[in-house]
């Protein structure tokens, strides 16, 4: 089950660019039995290499804008040690149902608009 949920996540991450952590937090919590922030902190570093290693795939590929990844990154750089540090006051339960809202969010917005 763990191995097939990892090339699960890694296939999405690789193939989306982005969102195995939206798999893998599911993934870690309610298939695997892991606690909400145990959950989401491992996915962090689950979703790291992934993301090194689709982003090389991509940069080989030509699909890269240093001056937008040298803005956006500065901005992702800031909002993960806030969402890091939020994480650690907030209730899991809290952390379970902002999580919720934003997938449900994130499908309406892809299926709709």
């Amino acid at each position: 089950m763990m191995i097939a949920g990892g090339l699960g996540v890694g296939f999405a991450n690789g193939f989306f660019g982005g969102g195995g952590g939206m798999l893998c937090v599911p993934l870690l919590d309610k298939v695997l039995n892991e606690q909400t922030k145990v959950a989401h902190a491992t996915a962090m570093l689950i979703i790291l290499p992934i993301s090194i290693a689709s982003a090389i795939t991509y940069v080989i590929s030509g699909y890269f804008d240093l001056r937008l990844t040298l803005i956006v990154g500065g901005g992702v750089v800031a909002g993960g040690i806030a969402g890091a540090l939020l994480l650690k006051k907030l209730r899991s339960g809290v952390v379970a149902i902002i999580f919720a809202v934003l997938m449900i969010a994130a499908g309406i917005k892809l299926a709709f608009f």
